[in-house]
């Protein structure tokens, strides 16, 4: 049974909903006048200016929530055995995959979280380890100050007090920059919802933190890989791991400094990079590194549907009057 290192987490509020208000213009079919075209294009650099004023960049490390939960992985103790993929699965209702959970094809190749599997598990042969084979969980590492929110111009993302990073389908249209911007590669797009665009990616089961329960992969875990508990605890218990046992573990937990700090921590006998963990990553959220391309992003996002359909428009008009 996977251990924990709390009781029962205080119910938070639900993921706020985001909306978002429209209007219609009425005009001629297939006509744009000059004046039409000017308002068009001014409505649009407003819309810019409205969007990037309202933009929130975090400076410095994440001190709110002292409460948040989280997860620690213990990699020396993973035994590749997927448990957490199937909970998981079951957890989020996703489709049964084409290789069977007790399958161990699947690790001969790398694998990434994808719309119907939320975390995998990779298998590390060749290291010079106390413990070999390795594995390593992959999932979303939900963190402290998010890149994928700050990227988002619809707010389609939001940190939880909870440690969650919560994602809101019915206000994303589906430009990827999420994807771009997570320093980890994890939100998936679901290319099967072919007329609502979707990203998918682990929730840290939110429904079951704010209920009382712990995770799903937390709960199956056979080996106790997997602790799930508040941060500031998961770490004090990484450290005592550490200290206790300093030939099976280097001095690191991945997770507590990079990019911010992170929901999800690591421990790990060999070097995070020697199992593609990203390497050399700042202490710094990766937003306050990228102002300049975001504070950019709304209006790029508010102009080019303005001019297609200008473009759209003259071309009716065009054709009209031929």
């Amino acid at each position: 049974m996977a251990k924990t290192t709390m009781k029962r987490p205080s119910e938070g509020e639900g993921a706020e909903e985001i909306r978002q208000a429209g209007s219609e213009s009425g005009g001629n079919k297939g006509t744009i006048s000059r004046r039409e075209m000017l308002q068009a294009l001014a409505a649009a650099g407003g819309a810019a200016l409205i969007g990037s004023s309202t933009e929130a960049f975090a400076d410095g490390k994440f001190s709110g929530w002292p409460d948040r939960r989280g997860m620690l992985t213990d990699l020396t103790e993973c035994v590749g055995c997927r448990t957490c993929e199937k909970a998981c699965n079951q957890a989020n209702k996703l489709p049964e995959p084409s290789v069977p959970f007790d399958e161990k094809s699947v690790f001969e190749q790398k694998r990434r979280p994808t719309a119907s599997a939320y975390t995998v598990v990779n298998r590390y042969s060749e290291l010079k380890s106390p413990v070999s084979p390795m594995y390593r969980k992959v999932q979303c590492n939900h963190c402290n100050e998010p890149s994928c929110a700050s990227a988002c111009p619809v707010n389609a993302y939001k940190k939880t007090p909870e440690g969650s990073v919560l994602y809101n389908a019915d206000v994303c249209f589906g430009c990827r920059y999420c994807m771009v911007a997570c320093p980890f590669y994890v939100p998936a797009y679901d290319y099967d919802s072919a007329l609502q665009p979707k990203i998918v990616k682990c929730t840290l089961c939110y429904g079951r933190i704010i209920k009382g329960g712990i995770p799903a992969c937390a709960e199956a875990c056979p080996s106790g890989a997997v602790t799930f508990g508040k941060r500031s605890d998961l770490i004090k218990l990484a450290r005592n791991k550490i200290q206790k046992n300093s030939k099976r573990y280097l001095e690191h937990i991945y997770g507590e400094y990079e990019v911010g700090g992170t929901s999800w921590l690591y421990i790990s006998g060999v070097p995070f990079e020697q199992m593609d963990f990203p390497a050399a990553l700042p202490e710094k959220p990766l937003v306050e590194q990228t102002k300049g391309f975001l504070s950019a992003v709304p209006l790029v996002l508010t102009m080019w549907p303005a001019l297609l359909t200008m473009c759209y428009a003259a071309t009716r008009n065009k054709e009209g009057k031929e």
